[in-house]
């Protein structure tokens, strides 16, 4: 079998997308499964920044040190890299269906629609508010990953 390669895609990459990344790298540790984990902005705007130093302290709290990632815009080769791409909201996923070619072989899809009771909803992107919205997207992500991980070994 193939290692499942997952991108986690949100507006810049300095917030809810590294998140996921480390959600779902602490996840597939845990669960001792391999997975390869990116994650990527559709904007470039902070394409070489790390995390907002909120959501490295939110991930720190959780275990995770993500002041090692760097951001980066998706780009059209993400689409034949990875065999799943997860949008972190609806926007972000339109945008993704937009850029993505025609030869795309990744499952495309909204983040947390792996979870029965928040289909076709999307992460709040924490940037504008305080640490708390840092701390519930941290759960969203966190569900979401243990979803994607359940999904990849069942």
């Amino acid at each position: 079998m193939t290692t499942p390669s997952v991108l986690f895609v949100c507006l810049g990459n300095i917030c809810r997308s590294p998140l996921a990344e480390a959600a779902l790298r602490a996840e597939a540790a845990r669960a001792g499964v391999e997975i390869v984990v990116d994650s990527a902005g559709t904007g470039n705007w902070h394409a070489g920044d790390a995390p907002d130093r909120r959501a490295q302290a939110t991930a720190l709290r959780h275990g995770s040190d993500i002041s090692g990632y760097t951001a980066r815009q998706v780009t059209r080769a993400d689409f034949g890299r990875f065999s799943h791409i997860f949008a972190l909201d609806t926007e972000n996923l339109a945008d993704l269906q937009a850029i993505a070619p025609a030869d795309a072989t990744a499952e495309l899809g909204l983040l947390l629609d792996l979870l029965p009771d928040r289909v076709g909803e999307g992460v709040i992107d924490p940037y504008y508010g305080d640490a708390d919205g840092f701390e519930a997207t941290w759960s969203d992500v966190s569900a979401a990953a243990r979803a994607l991980v359940a999904r990849l070994t069942a």
